[in-house]
């Protein structure tokens, strides 16, 4: 009776469903669309699709890469001061067209900070209240357009920055704003 009754147990344990491994909506957001943009590019640029070829494309590609996406491409190893080496991890199936849903859902197996990874949220320029915003905020922009704002001191200075710039970064925006 009692081995029977352990019996049940573990057909019922065997039948109840784990944690999915599939990725649930946001989840990877760097890596997905990281990744997808470079598969986008190899096809784009036709280079063969072999394991060697594509950890040098990747390498190359992430040099170029700022903000989450340089840290996603420092978690893989595809940096020049990256600890570790999974690159392969990303190459190999990428040679084969595994879709990289499927490739970002083995990376967080290996690496659980590749799916913590997200875009910070953009501002909308056109609308947002820039005197309301907080000095990082304001450095964030400035730092986002590859700019710095030297001998600024008070927010008042890198509004005023922002504002002298945002023409040349963000035309759209400066000509919907009003308060200029």
């Amino acid at each position: 009776m009692l081995c029977l009754s352990g019996l049940s147990v573990a057909l019922a344990l065997a039948l109840v469903p784990g944690p999915s491994e599939a990725l649930k909506e946001g989840d990877c957001e760097v890596c997905v669309t990281f990744l997808g943009k470079f598969y986008q590019l190899l096809k784009d640029k036709d280079v063969k699709f072999t394991s060697a070829d594509i950890e040098k494309a990747l390498t190359a590609s992430c040099k170029d890469t700022k903000g989450k996406e340089n840290r996603f491409c420092y978690y893989i190893g595809a940096t020049s001061d990256a600890a570790t080496k999974m690159i392969n991890e990303v190459s190999k199936p990428l040679s084969y067209h595994v879709p990289v849903e499927k490739i970002c859902e083995k990376l967080k197996k290996k690496d659980g900070q590749i799916c913590e990874l997200k875009y910070d949220k953009q501002l909308d320029l056109t609308s947002v209240d820039l005197k309301k915003l907080k000095v990082k905020d304001l450095k964030k922009i400035l730092e986002d357009w590859g700019e710095s704002c030297k001998g600024c001191a008070e927010k008042s200075d890198f509004i005023r920055k922002i504002t002298e710039l945002m023409p040349k970064y963000a035309p759209a925006a400066a000509n919907a704003r009003t308060d200029l």
